[in-house]
């Protein structure tokens, strides 16, 4: 029985130390929730409102990050398919080839991207690329390849970035979440010093809010509209000879300019060490001298 005392004794003592303890951390807790990088409540003033449910605020190495415990991540969210395709082919006329797939561009509400063409006399080559609306897509290809006298190549690709689009918008209304709560931040700040923080703060949020925005906007427009690059190349008509003279005589003097250039270099090469070689020959001149002498004084005897 004594020993069972002694047990309830020491609980009550252990319960007594720690109790007060913990009282006292709750308090310093509280408090400490009611500041905002230093700011405390103005005497008289309502107290701060709480952050909205399953919300919170941390801090990165590069910027503020916002969590929400995800309810809304599941929206539903229509596909997004980035579709892009791209095309070589033969044409009679390249210059004539490209109006054409301007005016199929148009023709089907879509628009002209960018557009180059090289004229050379040898090798004449062109390139354009423009947007149509994704459902689109399949019946301009159609179209282009009727143009063409020959397609030599033809590749096309999809990217679904749906799962990105959602984690955008999730993290869009997160920043938004937190936009609203500093502004109610910065109507309660009572010093200058105070304002300027959560306005810098403030200031963080807006520009991921516009960031995100922005990278919306792109995948937006590239999955509602699909890019067709083509690559045009001349083609030579049955019979026509393909024999330049000018082209052969051309690469036969640069040809000759080429040996000439050679032999010039390893002429350099021998000038310059010339020294060293001359002295490697006479070295060998007067050894073959000796040993003829050598041999002629032998056969002598």
């Amino acid at each position: 029985m004594n020993r069972f005392v002694k047990y309830v004794l020491l609980l009550a003592l252990v319960a007594a130390l720690v109790i007060p303890a913990a009282a006292c951390a709750q308090k310093s807790v509280v408090e400490e929730s009611t500041k905002w990088s230093g700011m405390a409540p103005a005497p008289g003033a309502a107290p701060m409102a709480p952050a909205p449910s399953g919300f919170t605020v941390g801090r990165s190495s590069e910027t503020d990050y916002y969590s929400t415990d995800g309810a809304g991540a599941e929206d539903a969210v229509d596909r997004k398919i980035v579709r892009t395709g791209s095309i070589s082919m033969e044409v009679e006329d390249i210059i004539k080839a490209q109006t054409e797939i301007a005016d199929i561009a148009v023709q089907y509400d879509g628009y002209v991207v960018s557009s180059n063409l090289n004229a050379a006399k040898e090798n004449p080559r062109g390139f354009i690329s423009f947007r149509v609306p994704a459902e689109k897509f399949d019946t301009a290809l159609a179209k282009l390849r009727q143009l063409a006298v020959k397609v030599t190549n033809e590749n096309t690709n999809s990217q679904d970035v749906t799962e990105q689009y959602t984690d955008l918008k999730a993290q869009l209304s997160n920043y938004e979440a937190t936009e609203a709560q500093y502004l109610e931040l910065l109507k309660k700040a009572d010093n200058v010093k105070d304002m300027l923080e959560v306005q810098r703060e403030l200031s963080n949020v807006r520009g991921n809010i516009e960031r995100i925005k922005g990278r919306m906007q792109y995948l937006e427009r590239t999955s509602d509209t699909s890019l067709i690059e083509v690559s045009l190349t001349k083609s030579t008509p049955i019979g026509e000879s393909t024999w330049d003279v000018t082209g052969v005589f051309k690469g036969a003097v640069d040809g000759l300019i080429a040996f000439g250039k050679v032999l010039l270099s390893v002429l350099i090469w021998l000038l310059v060490f010339s020294p060293i070689w001359i002295i490697v020959l006479v070295i060998i001149f007067i050894v073959r001298r000796r040993k003829k002498a050598k041999s002629g004084t032998a056969e002598a005897k």
